[in-house]
C-alpha cells in the first residue's frame, strides 16, 4: 500500500476503504473499465475505481447490481451490441466532449402568426 492512498483520498480508495476490502471483503468482478467490485457478508456492495473517482465510470449492468436492483452478478465477457447501441462514457460535463448547443440567432426564427396590436 503506498503513502499516496493515506494521505489523499481521491486517488482510488480512502483507507477506511481499503481496510474494509481487505478485512470484510469478497471480489465480485471486474468490468470492462478495471473497475472492481466487492461485497461483504451482509450484501453490502461498493466498487474500487481503476482510475479516477467518478460515479458515471460505471456501467448500466454494474450500476444495476451495485444499487440492489438485480442479484445476479454481470458477466465479465462483453456482450454483443446492436448496430445502434453505443458504449458507454462517463460524464462528459466540463470537458471539451461536451454537449454545446447551437445558438439561434434571433432573426432566423420566422413566426407563423402575426402578434396582437
Amino acid at each position: 500500500m503506498s503513502l499516496k492512498i493515506i494521505f489523499t483520498w481521491w486517488n482510488k480508495q480512502t483507507l477506511g476503504t481499503f481496510l474494509k476490502t481487505l478485512f470484510f471483503g469478497i471480489y465480485v468482478g471486474k468490468d470492462e473499465f478495471g473497475n472492481k467490485y466487492y461485497k461483504s457478508k451482509n450484501n453490502e456492495r461498493w466498487v474500487i475505481y481503476s482510475h479516477n473517482i467518478e460515479a458515471t465510470k460505471i456501467s448500466s449492468k454494474w450500476y444495476l447490481w451495485i444499487h440492489h436492483t438485480v442479484d445476479k452478478i454481470p458477466e465479465s465477457k462483453v456482450s454483443t451490441k446492436y448496430l445502434w447501441q453505443k458504449d458507454h462514457l462517463e460524464n462528459q460535463t466540463g470537458t471539451q466532449n461536451s454537449h454545446k448547443p447551437v445558438k439561434i440567432k434571433k432573426n432566423a426564427i420566422s413566426k407563423k402568426y402575426e402578434t396582437w396590436k
